[in-house]
């Protein structure tokens, strides 16, 4: 085995990390989307919207993904 190959562990580790980094987003876009939605200039509420959608599907595909993973050492996403 490469150096370089890395094992699922690590790859398991990249897709939670990056779950928590939509989640994060996520929070940010309602946030966003809430102020846009209270605010006098509503010309951006649609693209948050649109933007918070996407980030949604993208988080629903990613842990179902990671629930198919099978369940091993955790590594860290360094």
């Amino acid at each position: 085995m490469r150096e370089s190959m890395r094992g699922a562990g690590w790859i398991k580790g990249l897709r939670e990390a990056e779950a928590r980094q939509l989640r994060r987003e996520i929070f940010q876009l309602e946030l966003d989307l809430i102020k846009a939605a209270n605010s006098k200039a509503r010309w951006n509420l649609h693209e948050i919207a649109h933007e918070l959608r996407r980030r949604k599907a993208r988080l629903e595909r990613l842990e179902e993904c990671l629930a198919a993973m099978p369940a091993g050492k955790a590594a860290s996403a360094a």
